[in-house]
């Protein structure tokens, strides 16, 4: 069945979302060994950066055969050698990180994915929304802490609104933030929360952009995107945005002038065949916005699925608390190296892995140690035991223990303060 626009969307990033969305690819035939398969992706690479060079779906069989490869003795430090020179080659030694503030509003949600330990109905035992002083407080903290980004997400709480509108909430949130910490970074609302509010408000998501825009967005979160494969959506998320939607809503965020990271949550009922379709969806996305001067995304985050205080269904199928860590370092080399030269800078969760779990992700192909976040509610509620806050002096102290220079940074990348 032909999926319908949704409303809000415009037709145009509708359609080219369903040319861009790449579908999970069969099983490949032969597979090379991991040297062979290596020097192929590379390869591929190199004529994808030519002129009229690939459609990132040529990529597939060799992706699958990647994140398919059962691994020998051996393999896993080809694989990480290969991943950290390619890091090395694109991103260069520095290890860098930015001074951010976490601030999830509120935990009221009308969504219930099967994963997500953080959603409450109001009035339920755990629920909160920050009030607007709150807000004010912590924002004017973090700046004062060093701060120069905050990072704002929530559930979608439908009482959330000004005389009826989600999106005047949201605008007035951002004249909170920037009023109380003048100058800063405003990376804020997923896919899902910006397409919500065209939705209950009955706009058009480029009026929603333009309007954020105006009171301080200045980039977006690339959460919501879980796996963007349809039938793990149907069993992790079945009510959230689909996969067609979430790639539509980050053509319309690119072409509007807005970054966007990019994630991934992995390590739980995927397989390699949904990894394969959603790296090389995000290669696609990338280069056309490169092809179309605009930014595009400026990072990748892998995020390791923790199922330690998950709905029972999903955590029963899944059978574990905590990350793998042996299974996302593979998976992180791998990301890098079937992202390859459209990513330049990849990132793990140290709320997820633990922070000396994402010190060794600095071996297998990452670049960068995320933000201090200061505070944490979606992953922490999850049962992570990562924690909440790394001080600038741990992260850089976690880089250097690997020889390797550190440097404060913008959101996007310049040179922080």
């Amino acid at each position: 069945m032909t999926e319908p626009l949704p409303a809000g969307l415009a037709p145009w990033a509708w359609q080219k979302a369903a040319h861009l969305l790449v579908p999970p690819p069969a099983a490949p035939g032969r597979t090379p060994d991991l040297a062979h398969l290596l020097e192929a992706i590379g390869a591929a690479h190199a004529d994808g950066l030519a002129p009229h060079g690939y459609a990132p779906r040529d990529l597939a069989p060799l992706g699958l055969a990647l994140l398919g490869h059962l691994p020998t003795e051996g393999d896993d430090e080809q694989l990480r050698l290969a991943a950290d020179a390619l890091r090395a080659e694109i991103a260069g030694a520095t290890v860098t990180y930015v001074v951010n503030r976490n601030l999830n509003v509120s935990n009221h949600c009308v969504k219930h994915c099967s994963f997500c330990a953080f959603r409450r109905d109001a009035g339920d035992q755990g629920a909160y929304w920050l009030s607007e002083a709150e807000l004010e407080a912590r924002a004017a903290e973090a700046q004062q802490l060093g701060a120069t980004e905050l990072c704002v997400q929530g559930g979608l709480n439908p009482a959330a609104t000004i005389n009826g509108s989600q999106l005047a909430y949201a605008e007035r949130l951002l004249e909170i933030l920037q009023r109380a910490a003048p100058g800063i970074h405003l990376h804020a609302f997923s896919p899902q929360e910006l397409l919500y509010f065209a939705q209950e408000d009955g706009l058009e998501l480029d009026v929603v952009l333009k309007r954020l825009r105006a009171v301080g967005l200045a980039s977006i979160p690339g959460t919501a995107a879980e796996v963007l494969s349809e039938p793990v959506r149907r069993i992790l998320c079945p009510e959230k945005l689909s996969a067609r939607a979430w790639v539509a809503v980050m053509l319309q965020v690119h072409r509007c002038g807005l970054a966007a990271t990019s994630t991934l949550m992995a390590g739980h009922i995927e397989s390699p065949a949904d990894l394969v379709a959603h790296l090389l969806t995000l290669v696609a996305l990338q280069c056309h916005a490169w092809q179309n001067q605009q930014a595009g995304f400026s990072e990748f985050v892998l995020l390791p699925f923790v199922g330690a205080a998950a709905p029972a269904a999903l955590r029963s199928r899944v059978s574990r608390d905590q990350p793998e860590r042996a299974a996302m370092l593979r998976l992180t080399a791998q990301a890098r190296i079937l992202l390859g030269p459209w990513f330049r800078n990849h990132q793990p969760s140290w709320v997820k892995l633990t922070l000396a779990g994402a010190t060794e992700a600095l071996r297998w192909g990452c670049n960068d140690l995320g933000g201090t976040l200061m505070e944490e509610h979606i992953t922490t509620m999850a049962g992570a035991t990562g924690g909440t806050f790394q001080s600038p002096q741990a992260l850089e102290a976690a880089a250097r223990s690997l020889g390797r220079p550190v440097r404060r940074r913008t959101t996007l990348y310049g040179v922080g303060p």
